[in-house]
């Protein structure tokens, strides 16, 4: 079972990526054959300084290898270091629908939120099919809210291979039910454009700031408080031990216990279920020969097996 998980370079990781995306997927390793990349061509859509690109994807290899992707144990690599997938985007573009693409959520939101229309932004649905289909790809795993992009991809390979002859693997999405909303600091789910995310690899005193401005409500002190209600508890007893949950949860509703306390509490068990990869991260940094050899072996074991896709798709158009 092959298995197909990407992560666009955005900036700095926060903990809703981590518990989202980064864990499932660092758990994938286990249970199949995990193909993991770095998605840098998806962020031209809106991403237009090179210089943040450079270091937005360098930052996202470090961040996916001190969290847990193991290389030796998937096949890990930057999309851009296998162009076959963009010359199979083309091949895609020229049997997908255009109503298809104008039915994505993912474009109408993007409009709504005023970002400006591209052809990029527009098409992006394809690029997506592209990633997943060079690889043959049997499972990628998605939120509730991506599921379409896995029924677009679907149907895109369904298209194609009517149109030429049966040759992509039907990817079935994988929903992670699991946790469905991570809190941000105002209660909002955890988001980069809410501006209310925790990042993982921030400095000591930056993230206990963060944690301190947690967004409360004016109980007092001393009054019983209901955890299912306070963005610290949810937080918490996602990285907590299931007794530290259920310790914290017994002092919220007898009251007497501050929200201040409970943020220090959160502090504490944060860091300390960072602090290995904190540690992991800043070894790796230290080593930049080590990952580029990481990086150019994850792009032979990919490029192998899209330049096996492609040669096919190639002799089905009649581009050989």
């Amino acid at each position: 079972m092959r298995i197909l998980s990407g992560i666009k370079p955005s900036g700095n990781l926060h903990i809703g990526n981590y518990l989202g995306m980064i864990k499932p997927m660092v758990e994938s390793q286990q249970r199949g054959e995990l193909f993991c990349f770095i998605a840098n061509m998806h962020s031209l859509t809106t991403l237009f300084d090179a210089k943040k690109m450079i270091r937005y994807t360098n930052e996202a290899i470090l961040d996916l290898l001190a969290l847990g992707i193991d290389p030796d144990k998937s096949v890990f690599w930057i999309q851009s270091d296998v162009p076959e997938v963009t010359e199979l985007t083309w091949y895609l573009n020229n049997v997908t629908p255009v109503g298809l693409l104008e039915r994505s959520h993912a474009y109408k939101d993007a409009i709504a939120k005023n970002i400006p229309p591209n052809n990029g932004l527009f098409s992006y649905p394809v690029l997506m099919a592209a990633d997943i289909l060079i690889y043959q790809s049997n499972i990628v795993p998605v939120g509730r809210d991506q599921k379409q992009h896995l029924e677009i991809t679907r149907d895109i390979a369904a298209k194609f291979n009517s149109t030429y002859g049966e040759i992509f693997t039907l990817p079935e999405p994988e929903i992670r039910d699991g946790i469905a909303l991570i809190p941000g600091l105002d209660g909002q789910k955890m988001s980069k454009s809410y501006g209310n995310t925790i990042e993982i690899f921030s400095e000591e005193k930056a993230i206990k700031k963060k944690i301190m401005s947690i967004v409360t409500d004016p109980t007092p002190v001393d009054a019983p408080k209901d955890p299912d209600k306070s963005t610290i508890f949810s937080l918490y007893k996602l990285f907590a031990s299931d007794q530290q949950a259920s310790t914290m949860e017994k002092r919220f509703r007898e009251g007497g216990y501050g929200y201040g306390e409970a943020k220090k509490e959160l502090f504490q068990v944060l860091w300390s279920y960072f602090a290995p990869y904190h540690k992991r991260r800043a070894e790796l940094e230290k080593n930049p020969d080590y990952i580029e050899e990481v990086r150019k072996k994850g792009a032979a074991k990919a490029r192998e097996q899209a330049l096996k896709t492609i040669t096919e798709v190639r002799k089905l158009v009649g581009t050989v």
